[in-house]
């Protein structure tokens, strides 16, 4: 039986939605390379300056679970125009804002419209294409997802040089703007209205969970594990994210169906997924950190030196989803994680405050190469064993724990730097500013490459769904491919 739902222009509704979704993932890392002018700007330490970054996550981590729900009681372009016009309305305040708290207020709006986004484009790009077409337009939502936050310091870098900082916002506010307007215009209804019971409690209970678990991940950067400020946060999200999953798996009409787990591609695919937006996150606020503060370079050098790298993403991302069709996945992610764990032992072979920026630019174009082989065949492979009436809680799944991931990799990388930094300063008490942090972030790096082996050890036990023997009650065999 057909997964597809007829629609007049499904390219023209995908275009939409992956453009929505890249200007709030832009958004997600477009501050890296300005936290430096903001922190002299507004006088914040750069402990406070991270919660642009972080804070945005946790919100996108907070609200994504709920989208599941809010799918099933909004129509598809309800949400859609809702979320851009959240969206725009954050990116305005934020370009407007005269101190630092309006600015993390602008900054948590258009979070909360992304949060709206991310989950939607999934869900009906997984409706309104067969099974056997997604190869090709995964492969462009794949380049949406990671070329949203790589290009950030890129495109930030040469904006905050020529116009200044705040124009990271207008421009995305007269992209809201024009996207808004083409969406009321050209989206069409695709979910199904159900409107099932709100069980308020699984969404206090998620936004606890996932609020204390990043909460904790983010103070990490400037207070000890061992401290009340991260251990307490994150205790209480351990419980609360234990309690919720309890509740969803004895609802009839659960928040998120976390049911989707026992599909073991999918649950695989969502591991690797998690991992690849992990490292992609840690570089995307570790390379503007080292460039500038080790290297010495302008914001605007430093973008551009990571323009080839997000270039290989933009080319190889359409290739790799037109051969996913012939060839599936497993091939492809295994390749794609050598390349990357390849890419982060030059980067901690090579780093230092001397390090020709050649070395730096090849290392990253290689990363890269990597994380676009990976990236869209493990979420398509792991998507297309769902059924679809999974499909809106796969998708929410997903995004949640990639907003974790993000939050994750963010604080993670931050703290390893920060250590790293200071057990370089007890060795060489004399060493010079640009030395001490180049040794920071060398030793973030060996953090991130931990991270690339647990990915490519993953990567072999990838199979197409098809070839999985299904164990999930009620299912006889994975989804087959739709010939229409």
């Amino acid at each position: 039986m057909s997964t597809q739902v007829k629609v007049k222009n499904p390219k023209t509704m995908a275009f939409i939605l992956m453009l929505g979704a890249f200007l709030g993932l832009f958004g997600e890392t477009a501050l890296n390379m300005a936290l430096t002018n903001i922190m002299e700007e507004f006088s914040v330490t750069a402990g406070t300056a991270q919660w642009l970054t972080t804070g945005y996550l946790l919100v996108l981590a907070i609200l994504v679970p709920v989208s599941a729900l809010l799918m099933k009681w909004f129509t598809t372009r309800q949400l859609v125009v809702g979320g851009l016009v959240i969206s725009l309305l954050g990116a305005a305040l934020a370009a407007l804002s005269f101190n630092f708290p309006m600015l993390l207020a602008g900054r948590f709006v258009q979070a909360f419209g992304t949060g709206l986004l991310l989950p939607v484009m999934l869900n009906v790009v997984l409706l309104i294409f067969p099974i056997h077409k997604r190869g090709v337009v995964m492969g462009v939502m794949g380049l949406v997802i990671t070329l949203g936050p790589a290009l950030g310091p890129t495109l930030s870098g040469v904006i905050i040089s020529t116009l200044g900082w705040t124009y990271i916002f207008w421009i995305s506010t007269l992209f809201y703007i024009l996207l808004t307007a083409f969406a009321a215009a050209k989206m069409t209804n695709v979910s199904e209205i159900t409107k099932p019971k709100i069980d308020f409690l699984s969404i206090f209970l998620s936004t606890i969970g996932f609020g204390g678990l990043i909460f904790a991940l983010s103070t990490m950067a400037e207070a000890a594990f061992t401290s009340p400020k991260v251990l307490g946060p994150l205790f209480v999200g351990v419980i609360a994210l234990g309690l919720f999953g309890i509740r969803q798996m004895k609802m009839d009409q659960p928040m998120v169906n976390l049911r989707v787990f026992q599909y073991p591609m999918f649950t695989l695919g969502t591991l690797i997924m998690f991992l690849s937006i992990l490292i992609i996150l840690s570089t995307a606020i570790l390379l503007p950190l080292y460039l500038k503060g080790a290297l010495l370079v302008s914001a605007a050098v430093a973008g551009l030196l990571l323009l080839p790298g997000n270039a290989v993403n933009v080319v190889m991302s359409p290739i790799v989803g037109a051969l996913f069709d012939k060839w599936g996945p497993r091939y492809f992610v295994i390749i794609g994680f050598i390349f990357v764990l390849l890419g982060n032992i030059s980067f901690v072979t090579v780093l230092s405050s001397q390090t020709p920026v050649w070395q730096i630019i090849v290392s990253f174009m290689v990363l890269f190469f990597g994380l676009t082989l990976v990236t869209m065949p493990s979420q398509t492979n792991g998507l297309n064993q769902l059924p679809r009436e999974l499909y809106a809680d796969g998708s929410a799944a997903m995004n949640t724990l990639n907003q974790v991931a993000g939050a994750a990799g963010t604080a993670i990388a931050i703290t390893v730097f920060t250590a790293g930094q200071n057990g370089f300063l007890v060795q060489f008490p004399n060493a010079t500013q640009p030395e001490v942090l180049a040794a920071g972030v060398k030793y973030a790096f060996y953090f991130i490459t931990a991270v690339s082996v647990i990915g490519l050890v993953s990567a072999f036990f990838v199979k197409k769904p098809n070839e999985v023997l299904e164990k999930v009650p009620g299912t006889v065999k994975a989804t087959e491919p739709v010939r229409e």
